[in-house]
């Protein structure tokens, strides 16, 4: 797994945006909001700390990165794309290190929301609570609260973190809508052979030698 510091420790908007959206849900007793997202440059099951606030919980949410729960096996099952748990109430033989911190922090619970991506990969939003949630009404506004929050988290996240310059992110869009390079030129008003560097630097900064593998990867870094 790539090691890199979450985004929204170098990021004062995202940070921010974070300890906003925490305040917002204080009457559900929330305290951490954990990101996670893929690794672009690592296996299909590898997943990064996009995202962590309070930086505090940096160690639980990396246990929580690095364990197989949720993972790869869970997104090939039926399983649902949100889910709420008791921490402390894990299947039988489940003492996943990551249950393990959050609960020696005094959490109990954790509502997951996953926003998946091409090829099996997803961002996962998690967010955690000191109380045991009884009704599923709670656990269901803090699902609603991260998909209304989510499509400008995204944004601000890739304007952060993304290595592309904002030609190149906006090249790679217009190839994922199936614009071919002429196309692209004139909707941006330039030379063809302007948008095929563009396409050339994108490509060698994501680390593949095609379009549709910087397309796929650029998802991943949410920056289509």
């Amino acid at each position: 797994m790539t090691m890199r510091p979450p985004v929204n420790f170098d990021s004062i908007a995202l940070d921010s945006m974070l300890s906003d959206w925490i305040s917002a849900l204080r009457e559900f007793s929330v305290e951490a909001v954990v990101v996670l997202s893929p690794d672009p440059f690592g296996q299909r099951q590898d997943r990064l700390v996009a995202a962590v606030h309070p930086p505090r919980f940096f160690d639980a949410a990396l246990a929580l990165a690095e364990s197989e729960d949720f993972g790869a096996p869970w997104r090939e099952s039926d399983a649902s794309l949100v889910a709420w748990q008791h921490i402390g109430k894990a299947e039988s033989g489940n003492t996943s290190r990551w249950r393990l911190l959050w609960l020696a922090h005094g959490f109990q619970s954790v509502v997951r929301v996953e926003f998946p991506l091409p090829s099996g990969r997803a961002f996962e939003c998690f967010i955690f609570s000191p109380r045991q949630f009884h009704d599923r009404a709670e656990a269901a506004a803090l699902v609603w609260s991260a998909l209304n929050i989510w499509p400008l988290f995204k944004r601000t996240m890739a304007q952060a973190s993304s290595p592309l310059s904002p030609r190149e992110g906006e090249c790679l869009a217009l190839a994922f809508e199936g614009l071919t390079a002429r196309q692209t030129a004139e909707r941006l008003h330039c030379a063809e052979r302007t948008v095929n560097y563009h396409l050339s630097n994108a490509m060698a900064k994501l680390k593949v030698d095609n379009k549709m593998s910087a397309i796929q990867r650029a998802c991943w870094l949410g920056v289509i």
